[in-house]
């Protein structure tokens, strides 16, 4: 022990003193440019964002400083000018020499952040994207008599700082130049750089110049004055088609002035798929933040496109997509109040311009009715369904009928339709997106309506039953045609039933395919999956035929002496039917309809003594 030293005699570690992280400047535009930004266009957009920004500032301390910012573009260089707050030596220091810090971080800038467009203290290392070299030139308004101040940094992560004669720079505010970096001039061209000002900002709320061309274009077209509705309506069309290349159907206003919000939602002229994302165009306090904001709006609204802007609502650090939070909810909730309520008053107020619309966007339509029963209560008198007695609304296609049948598949509607309506069993096609939901929605919105699914069972009991004499005298006709179907999962009933020319009806609903399909499963599997699948055979109702003993054709075949004869025109009635529900036909299905064909060539082509 003695040789030992004991674990409470060790000395303690010695502090060590902290380090701090280094930053590859290169590496750092290499990440904006490639992952962080869409484009080095936005090198233009954080330009004018820190411009604003100044303005904004000394607009704080100065209610009356001038606001303005002047761009000058030309040979491969650019000059940025503003008459903001400025900056110090410590400033460009703090501020442009460390990444991250944001003024609008800076002590005594905080209660007036609201204000600013930047937050995220990256805004200039974007002009690196497309600048080898960057010199800022400022004078500090908030600091008297404080003397000009040049900063210049180099792509290489360098930056000198100096004091300037004040003769550079006489009034408070910033310029910046840059200078293309190789490949990047044509960033810098003045019709490149007067493209992207007007592009990003338009609806600035400062005097923004090229040269001398101004390209704030205030108020924004949702809120000018206009001599009347129809002329606001042919202005804002003409927005929309410059914004976004087509003619609205409709125009919506979307001002929500609790969550800072104004601007219009333009109603597309043609139908576009739900799945299919919408892009938005929103501004930030002025400025262009995204065309493709797509979370803006509910799902249910995807046949408008908006044009915004907005105090509230926060950017991502690459000012291109907005920040998912309790806010963007908020404002989505209340916009797509905006727009249910402008579809409630076409309803109860213009009729003619709201079935304009429902024929392109019924779809839509339909969507935000399955959520909101209030919606579906109103729009009730105006969705379209499919229906046996024509193209109807809910509320018209109840009135004439006490059931409301519904199937749920299009290949189910296209199978009893004809039949069912020459029975007076009103149908509605249930197989298009929503519609059995809103079907089913109905007795919800409408006490005292009985909706059902039409099932096979109900179409053959609406049709009418044969005389039991004639059926027995057709019993061996039946027993034939029965016995060919069998091995198919099929029966075979006779009915008559309008109209004449239809010679037989193919019956089944889900379960009936839902067991075909295991059978058939079952028929191609080994030893193990077809005990496996045989365990799981169910009780489900077989597929019908349904011979129409009015047919004269079903009469003539029934008369036929020949119980093979029988069997093989069976399956071509069989075949034709399930060819008039334009249902998939099962591999099955298809070997029926050859070996029919064949078989019933065979017969007509036999002659008396047995030779073809």
């Amino acid at each position: 022990m003695d040789s030992q030293t004991s674990p409470a005699s060790q000395p303690s570690p010695s502090p060590q003193s902290p380090h701090t992280f280094q930053v590859d400047l290169r590496g750092l535009v290499d990440l904006l440019s490639h992952h962080l930004y869409s484009s080095p266009r936005v090198y233009l957009r954080e330009l004018l964002q820190n411009a604003v920004d100044a303005i904004t500032a000394r607009r704080a301390d100065e209610p009356g400083a001038p606001a303005r910012v002047l761009l000058h573009a030309e040979g491969g260089a650019l000059r940025v000018e503003d008459t903001g707050v400025g900056l110090t030596e410590a400033d460009l220091h703090s501020l442009l020499a460390t990444i991250g810090r944001s003024s609008k971080r800076a002590e005594g800038l905080e209660e007036a952040r609201s204000g600013f467009l930047g937050q995220f203290g990256i805004g200039l290392l974007a002009c690196f994207v497309v600048a080898e070299r960057i010199r800022v030139v400022s004078r500090s308004a908030r600091t008297p008599g404080a003397p000009p101040v040049e900063w210049t940094a180099s792509d290489d992560g360098s930056y000198t700082v100096r004091t300037l004669p004040d003769a550079e720079r006489p009034e408070p505010g910033t310029t910046v130049h840059l200078v293309a970096r190789a490949g990047a001039a044509q960033w810098l061209t003045p019709e490149r750089v007067e493209a992207l000002a007007r592009e990003f900002g338009s609806l600035l709320p400062y005097d923004v110049r090229v040269g001398e061309e101004t390209v704030t274009d205030l108020p924004a077209p949702w809120d000018r004055p206009y001599p009347g509705p129809a002329a606001r309506r042919v202005a804002l069309a003409r927005h929309c088609h410059d914004v976004f290349g087509f003619t609205p159907l409709d125009t919506i206003d979307l001002s929500v002035p609790l969550a800072g919000v104004r601007g219009v939602a333009y109603v597309l002229p043609s139908a576009v798929s739900p799945a299919q994302r919408a892009g938005h165009r929103v501004h930030l306090k002025g400025m262009l933040l995204t065309e493709r904001a797509e979370q803006l709006l509910p799902d249910w609204a995807f046949f408008v496109r908006c044009v915004l802007d907005t105090d509230s609502l926060r950017p991502t650090a690459s000012r291109e997509a907005l920040y998912e939070d309790e806010t963007l909810a908020a404002v989505r909730e209340a916009l797509g109040e905006r727009i249910r309520a402008w579809l409630t008053g076409l309803a109860a107020g213009d009729p003619e311009r709201l079935a304009a619309f429902l024929s392109v966007h019924h779809l839509g339509v339909k969507s935000l009715a399955r959520h909101d029963r209030e919606m579906l209560r109103t729009m009730l008198p105006w969705l379209p369904f499919e229906t046996t007695d024509g193209r109807l609304s809910l509320e018209e296609f109840a009135q004439r009928h006490p059931v409301v049948h519904f199937t749920r598949t299009v290949e189910e509607y296209r199978q009893v339709a004809p039949i069912a309506s020459a029975q007076g069993i009103g149908v509605i096609n249930g197989g298009y997106t929503y519609d059995s939901e809103l079907v089913e929605a109905l007795p919800s919105v409408r006490p005292g309506a009985v909706v059902a699914e039409l099932d096979a069972e109900t179409v053959t009991a609406h049709l009418d039953a044969v005389d039991p004499a004639e059926e027995l005298a057709l019993s061996g006709f039946l027993a034939a045609a029965r016995a060919r179907l069998d091995p198919l999962g099929c029966d075979v009933v006779l009915r008559a039933f309008h109209p004449l020319s239809v010679p037989a009806l193919h019956l089944d609903d889900r379960d009936v395919r839902h067991e075909q399909a295991r059978a058939d499963a079952e028929a191609q599997a080994d030893d193990l999956w077809a005990g496996i699948l045989g365990s799981l055979r169910g009780s489900a109702p077989r597929a019908r035929l349904v011979l129409n003993h009015l047919n004269p054709l079903v009469r003539r075949i029934s008369a036929l002496p020949d119980p093979e004869l029988i069997g093989t025109a069976t399956e071509s009635l069989y075949g034709q039917a399930l060819l008039m529900a334009q249902r998939p036909l099962r591999p099955a299905d298809s070997a029926l309809l050859n070996r029919a064909f064949i078989g019933l060539l065979e017969w007509a082509t036999h002659s008396e003594d047995g030779q073809a």
